[in-house]
């Protein structure tokens, strides 16, 4: 019988090993999976690299992890907010490292990890600081970048609904990155609200098949602050 419940927050993040790449749903507070967040933390793994669309908000979710000291690289696409204190602080200070990615890039890089893509070509970043050392080329009479995928070991995120095969369903555009995170992964962790019996999800709107996830556990948070 296929069950990917699993009881706690504690076991849905055990095993996640030191210098592993993690997927981080959410943009901004949106999606977030705080919950998540908050047990790797207690669970205590380092030298991580993170992606996700943002470096933190404020000092909690992504930016409490941050504050450990047990990050080594963030990849994302808006590293500056106006509560993106700890972040700042972490590379100013040069203790962290930070790729930019463009929002479109960052999401289609993730996608094409899901996907099997090997790499593909896109306009945006030719000619800035973003494409030196990569490969260019002139295709129609436009000048294109080389960009690879963003395989991850781990990717946490946050859905409204599952089964206990792991089918999700999500809250409005609280989605954002979690169905191509959870395809780029070798280990997918969802944090839900509620788990249904199998048959309950309308198969038209289930949309991340449980295929793509590997764990689920149910975490009832409060809202965090609005970013």
């Amino acid at each position: 019988m296929i069950d990917k419940i699993v009881p706690t927050l504690e076991a849905a993040v055990a095993g996640i090993p030191d210098g592993a790449t993690v997927l981080v749903g959410g943009f901004g507070t949106a999606g977030m999976p705080f919950a998540l967040i908050d047990a790797l933390i207690a669970q205590g793994a380092g030298d991580l690299t993170i992606v996700s669309n943002n470096a933190g908000n404020a000092d909690t979710g992504l930016a409490a992890l941050l504050a450990t000291g047990r990050v080594r690289k963030v990849i994302c696409s808006f590293p500056r907010q106006h509560d993106s204190w700890v972040f700042d602080g972490l590379y100013r200070s040069g203790e962290i490292e930070l790729e930019v990615v463009p929002q479109g890039n960052l999401a289609e890089r993730i996608r094409a990890a899901g996907a099997g893509i090997g790499a593909f070509f896109t306009p945006t970043g030719y000619g800035t600081l973003l494409a030196e050392g990569k490969e260019t080329r002139r295709i129609d009479g436009r000048d294109y970048v080389l960009e690879y995928p963003i395989h991850a070991d781990v990717a946490l995120i946050k859905a409204k609904t599952a089964d206990r095969h792991g089918n999700l369903v999500y809250n409005k555009t609280a989605r954002n990155f979690g169905p191509i995170m959870a395809s780029a992964a070798k280990l997918s962790i969802a944090q839900v609200s509620e788990v249904v019996p199998l048959g309950a999800l309308d198969p038209e709107s289930v949309v991340t098949p449980g295929i793509f996830v590997s764990r689920v556990v149910v975490a009832h948070e409060e809202t965090p602050p609005s970013w």
